[in-house]
C-alpha cells in the first residue's frame, strides 16, 4: 500500500524561472535551468532566491492579468455592439447616367413583407423623365430576354417620384430605372436616385 505524498514527493521549483517541476527532475522543463528545489526546501532557501521565484511568480500572474484584460477589451464591445451591420445593396445613393433607351439597375434580396422605399429625380436635361419597374427574379429573365412580362410595381415616366415598394415574398427584386427616350433621341438623362431597404420586423442588419 503507497504511502502518503508529500509536498517534496510530489514538485519542486525552478530557481531562474519560478515554475513548478516535476518531482525528481534534474532540470526545468520549461527554460532547463537546473537543480530545482524541492517543495520542501523553498522556505529555507537564500532570501535571493526566495524573491526572484516570488517575483516570476507575480510576472506569471500580471502577464495573464493583461491577457485576460486585453481579450476582455477586444471581446466586449464586439459582444455589446451585436452582429456586424452588412451593407444592403438595396440601401444606395448615387448619380446615374442613362442612355437612351437604356437603364440603371439596382438589385438585392427583399424579405417578404419588407419594404424598399426611396425616390429619383432627374436632374439633367431639366424635366426629363424616367420609368420605374420592379421585377421579381422570374420576370426579370423575361425582361432580358425581351419576353411580356408584368412587373411587381412599377411608375410610369415621370421627372421624380417616391418608390415605395412591398414585396409580396421573399425574393431577389430588381429595380429598373429606364429612359424611355427612343435610341434615335441620342438624349441621355442623368438622375439622382436613392433607396433604403426597410424591414417589417425592425432593424435586422439585413434586410
Amino acid at each position: 500500500m503507497a504511502g502518503p505524498s508529500t509536498a517534496e514527493s510530489t514538485w519542486g521549483v525552478c530557481r531562474f524561472c519560478g515554475v513548478a517541476v516535476a518531482a525528481g527532475a534534474e532540470h526545468c522543463g520549461i527554460c532547463g535551468a537546473a537543480d530545482p528545489l524541492p517543495a520542501s526546501q523553498v522556505a529555507q532557501a537564500p532570501r535571493p532566491v526566495r524573491r526572484w521565484v516570488r517575483l516570476t511568480h507575480g510576472l506569471r500572474v500580471l502577464v495573464v492579468v493583461v491577457v485576460i484584460v486585453g481579450l476582455a477589451y477586444a471581446l466586449v464591445p464586439a459582444a455589446l455592439s451585436g452582429p456586424p451591420k452588412v451593407a444592403d445593396p438595396l440601401t444606395t445613393s448615387g448619380v446615374y447616367s442613362i442612355s437612351a433607351s437604356h437603364y440603371a439597375l439596382i438589385v438585392g434580396n427583399v424579405t417578404g413583407g419588407d419594404f424598399v422605399v426611396g425616390n429619383y429625380s432627374t436632374m439633367v436635361p431639366a424635366g426629363s423623365s424616367l420609368e420605374v419597374a420592379v421585377y421579381n427574379s422570374t420576370g426579370w429573365s423575361a425582361f432580358v430576354n425581351g419576353t411580356p412580362t408584368t412587373p411587381a410595381w412599377s411608375l410610369p415616366a415621370q421627372p421624380d417620384a417616391r418608390i415605395i415598394f412591398s414585396a409580396p415574398y421573399t425574393d431577389t427584386y430588381y429595380f429598373v430605372f429606364e429612359n424611355p427616350y427612343a435610341a434615335s433621341s441620342a438624349l441621355e438623362v442623368t438622375a439622382y436616385i436613392e433607396t433604403q431597404y426597410e424591414s417589417n420586423v425592425g432593424d435586422d442588419g439585413f434586410g
